[in-house]
């Protein structure tokens, strides 16, 4: 009969055992790791830079107020002489136009200055409506300014004229509306 030579249980013995060596330092090197990550992220660093402690924030405790909506309401006679006032207080410079008024639904209003000497204008337009209003200013040949103002702000615009010139400031509504206007030299 053959005999068929079989492995020692000795050899398979010494193969198990060095597997677990090979394992433990491996796996105690991984937990080391682990737990020096955890202990350093936990740290912070702390430094003088010469300033104090900031100031603890603010406390806020007063509602915000929402915007009166009578506000942009169109007025007339004295409430709008006053509001003109308000919306268009002392100009520095030399004043060449400034005027006020009230336009109704749809319509429009064209006003003409006088002749402009050549130079740098500021162009400061509000307005009182529920809806926007649409100020042009023209020169002879070029719009100026076309924008669409939003109510409750006033708006001031720079142009330079090259030459003496007549403006026209043209205002558009939707909806009854009350402007002001104020062109001066810088």
């Amino acid at each position: 009969m053959p005999t068929v030579r079989m492995a020692s249980a000795h050899r398979f013995l010494g193969r198990a055992q060095r597997t677990l060596w090979l394992r433990a330092p491996a796996a105690a090197v991984v937990l080391f790791l682990v737990l020096v990550a955890a202990v350093l992220g936990g740290c912070e660093y702390n430094y003088d830079d010469g300033r104090g402690e900031l100031p603890d924030a603010p406390v806020v405790t007063d509602p915000v107020l929402p915007r009166d909506p009578l506000e942009n309401v169109p007025v007339s006679g004295e409430e709008l002489t006053e509001w003109a006032k308000e919306v268009m207080p002392d100009a520095e410079g030399q004043v060449f136009k400034t005027n006020y008024g009230s336009v109704e639904r749809g319509h429009s209003k064209t006003e003409s200055t006088g002749q402009l000497p050549s130079g740098t204008y500021s162009l400061t337009l509000a307005c009182r409506s529920e809806r926007r209003v649409s100020f042009t200013v023209r020169d002879a040949e070029f719009a100026l300014v076309d924008l669409s103002l939003r109510c409750g702000t006033s708006r001031v615009n720079v142009v330079h004229l090259s030459e003496d010139s007549v403006l026209r400031v043209t205002v558009e509504v939707r909806s009854d509306a009350n402007f002001a206007y104020r062109i001066s030299r810088i």
